[in-house]
């Protein structure tokens, strides 16, 4: 088990990473999910070695890694800009590590072969990285991860650098990766959809502090606070401040939003309500709440809209199947799927947890 304990990183008087505690088990997929420069890189540079913490611990299976090098962890790391040797070929690239700790010939050939049919790149075994495609060469160093058997796997947004086809391919097949390996994965990224994709656990970051740990899909439906709910979602949250009245959410000069059932106990005060772009529609999918709002701006991506939204004053996104061309200016009337609300006190904090089969 990998376990950070406190870990803080301080660099020239700047924290980047603030009092992080994590326990990852072996054979878990973990997902680092944040926005640029939230702490993701940092995080998992502490996780390897290659930085120190300022302040806290970090232990793999109860044991101190503090004055441990990077040389003598079990740890394999893929980056963004993925990294090959160019003169050698693909066999020989996945085959390094194995070479390094001085295995066999026969141990090295099945090692690679294994992880090239694993990988798809047996094809290509014999090709050099500037003849395969970004996909390949992506593929070719995630093979020489694993090969290297390390009990923890970081992939630093592996994908980010690919085209759309190959990103979805890799998504894919990423999970089936994972689940032959008893290693520890921790996979970052910026994605919410690349996060429920991968499932497992996920951490989100927000300047260098992880704001909810737990299994992806349950962080997703039941943010612990109005950052964690920004942070898992895109396009971005739409939220608005009402106040609770008895049996409703009311705004001076709106006629205010029905308090859901599962909301009813909750005390009558002020609260963030927010609500995912694709709760929002032009048609009521069931448990509508009927508002009328002023069309700001239109894009429309050829499968989906994203339609634009001026509501007493705050701006919302709403998330359309299809094809929809309405008017600048013109007033619509929109249903907020009410099922879905998320609602957070004055400190920001979840009123009310979702359930999980909604």
């Amino acid at each position: 088990m990998l376990e950070l304990r406190d870990v803080s990183k301080i660099v020239a008087g700047r924290t980047h990473i603030s009092d992080v505690s994590l326990q990852l088990e072996p054979g878990s997929l973990n997902v680092l999910l944040g926005p640029t420069l939230a702490g993701k890189t940092t995080l998992m540079r502490l996780m390897a070695g290659l930085d120190q913490p300022t302040s806290g611990s970090v232990l793999m299976d109860g044991r101190d890694q503090a004055g441990v090098p990077v040389q003598k962890r079990s740890v394999a790391m893929v980056y963004q800009q993925f990294i090959n040797y160019p003169a050698l070929t693909v066999y020989e690239n996945i085959a390094s590590p194995l070479r390094v700790a001085g295995a066999d010939r026969a141990t090295i050939d099945r090692k690679v072969r294994a992880a090239a049919e694993l990988l798809r790149l047996t094809p290509y075994l014999q090709r050099l990285p500037l003849e395969l495609s970004g996909g390949q060469q992506q593929r070719t160093a995630i093979a020489r991860a694993m090969v290297k058997e390390a009990r923890l796997v970081l992939l630093d947004e592996p994908l980010a650098n690919l085209d759309y086809k190959l990103r979805e391919e890799l998504r894919a097949e990423l999970p089936r990766i994972f689940a032959e390996s008893g290693a520890i994965f921790v996979y970052a990224t910026t994605e919410p959809a690349e996060a429920l994709l991968l499932g497992g656990n996920t951490a989100t970051l927000s300047e260098g502090r992880v704001t909810q740990f737990g299994p992806t899909i349950g962080v997703f439906r039941n943010p612990a606070d109005l950052i964690t709910a920004r942070t898992f979602s895109d396009p971005p949250l739409n939220t608005i401040e009402l106040e609770k009245r008895g049996s409703r959410f009311v705004l001076e000069g709106t006629p205010g939003i029905p308090v859901p059932g599962r909301l009813a106990g909750i005390a009558d005060a002020s609260y963030t309500i927010a609500f995912r772009p694709h709760h929002l529609s032009l048609r009521d999918k069931g448990g509508g709440v009927p508002v009328e709002a002023r069309v700001v701006v239109t894009e429309i991506t050829g499968s989906e809209s994203f339609i634009h939204v001026d509501y007493a004053g705050r701006r919302w996104v709403m998330l359309e199947e299809g094809i929809h061309r309405i008017e600048l200016g013109e007033t619509v009337r929109l249903f907020i799927d009410a099922r879905h609300l998320l609602v957070f006190d004055g400190a920001g904090r979840s009123a009310a947890a979702m359930p999980m089969a909604a």
